[in-house]
Order: C-alpha cells, then sequence, then structure tokens
C-alpha cells in the first residue's frame, strides 16, 4: 500500500497566517500551495515553496476562485474558458516561484468551491485539466466523478484522494464547509482505518460510499492539524501490516 498525505498550505495574506504549515510539512507528502485567487500572496508562496524545499516535500498548485473575502469556499458561475484561464494564471505564478528553488510542478488540485464545481461538470473539469496537460502533471480528485473521467479523456494522470476531515455528501462529493472545525482523533484514524481497508466512507447520513485512495488530505487550518496528520500517518502504517 503506497498513499501520500497532502496538504493546502500557503494560505497566508499579507501580514494574517493561516493554517499549521511548519509542522504540517514536517508530516506529510506533498504541499498543495495556494496560488493568490483565494489566498497566497507572493510572499506566502516565496515562503512555503522554500520551506517545501527543505523540508523534501513535493509541491503542486492550488488554484481557487478569486474570491478572498469568501476563501474561494463560494462558488461562481464561471465557463470553462474561464476556469482554464484562472487555473494557468495561478499556476504559471507558481511555477514562478518553483523555478527559482529548482523544483518541478508535482501536481494541481482545485481549490474549495472550485474542488466541488469541478467534481460535477465535465466542462470545467476539463479546463483544468487542459493546464495540467499543459505543464505534464497530474490532478487531485475525487473518483467516480468528473475528476477523474475528465482526466481520463484528457489524458492527464489522475491521483484518487480521501479527505479524513471533511463529510460526504450522498452524492460522493464532499461537503465544504466555511469554517474549519476540531476533528477527533478516534474518528480520523477510524475513518482513515476504515477508507484504506473497506474502500469505504460513511457519508454524512451513514451511507457507506466507496472510495478509492492515493492519496490523503490533511487541511492545515484544522485547529488539530498536526495531529490529524501524525494520526492519519500512524493509520496508514497500521493498515500496512494489517
Amino acid at each position: 500500500m503506497s498513499v501520500t498525505i497532502n496538504s493546502d498550505l500557503g494560505e497566508d495574506i499579507g501580514i494574517h497566517s493561516f493554517g499549521n504549515d511548519p509542522a504540517i510539512l514536517q508530516l506529510v507528502d506533498t504541499a498543495n500551495v495556494a496560488c493568490g485567487m483565494h489566498a497566497g500572496d507572493p510572499g506566502a508562496m516565496e515562503r512555503t515553496v522554500r520551506a517545501a524545499a527543505q523540508a523534501g516535500v513535493t509541491v503542486g498548485a492550488h488554484p481557487g476562485l478569486p474570491d478572498i473575502a469568501g476563501f474561494g469556499r463560494r462558488a461562481m458561475a464561471i465557463t470553462a474558458e474561464e476556469a482554464r484561464d484562472l487555473v494557468r494564471y495561478q499556476v504559471g505564478a507558481l511555477v514562478g516561484f518553483l523555478d527559482a528553488h529548482s523544483l518541478p510542478l508535482d501536481h494541481i488540485k482545485p481549490h474549495g468551491s472550485l474542488f466541488g464545481m469541478t467534481a460535477s461538470d465535465e466542462a470545467l473539469m476539463a479546463a483544468v485539466c487542459e493546464v495540467a496537460r499543459q505543464y505534464g502533471v497530474p490532478v487531485f480528485g475525487l473518483a467516480g466523478t468528473a475528476h477523474e473521467s475528465a482526466a481520463a479523456a484528457a489524458g492527464v494522470g489522475f491521483v484518487p484522494e480521501f479527505y479524513v476531515d471533511l463529510e460526504y455528501g450522498e452524492d460522493g462529493n464532499l461537503i465544504v464547509e466555511r469554517r474549519p472545525r476540531e476533528r477527533p482523533l478516534a474518528s480520523v484514524r477510524e475513518r482513515t482505518l476504515q477508507a484504506l481497508r473497506e474502500g469505504t466512507v460513511t457519508s454524512s447520513s451513514g451511507t457507506l460510499l466507496p472510495v478509492t485512495v492515493e492519496s490523503i488530505c490533511v487541511h492545515s487550518d484544522l485547529p488539530n492539524a498536526p495531529e490529524v496528520a501524525r494520526t492519519v500517518r500512524e493509520a496508514i502504517m497500521e493498515a500496512r501490516t494489517g
């Protein structure tokens, strides 16, 4: 079993810092770095890329909707062309910082509401995949949604994620919360083991849903994010050893 842990990092704005980035970087395999639209200004991108390079953590782009006030967690009506241009603009900005530190772009993962919108809209996700194909990188997303089918149609690599700190709706999509809340570590361990051993997750209404897991996301702005990441790491090891 080869399962990685990823986390959304660099979501700072000016003098305001969010998340537990320094601690999280010691616990994850790859970072999804904010690119300036929902959060993450040039200084934050530089600091995060430099810290990831020092920690030996790979870096992917985490483009979001242009909505700093709503942290990219409010849906917008955009066309596929607008989605493509928003993602290309943000990925290009991050690649400039990666090049400065001799790091490759590892992947692209939409943020917040853009993640949910592209999960259910083939055309929007195809636009994201156009940028992924341009850079020769995979996309992260939910198996069984437009994330996966659009990536397959575009000939782009796909990494199916599991979210240990968000609820799943009946349709298999994530329920994006405006504000993060602390997650009990016992629940984190149980959900991780269930996903890895049984290939299922229990939805918010109690239904068992199938999940495919190659990477597990831990959001860095959880109040107990480092503890959650550590628990996920321990659960991955436990699942490996039976």
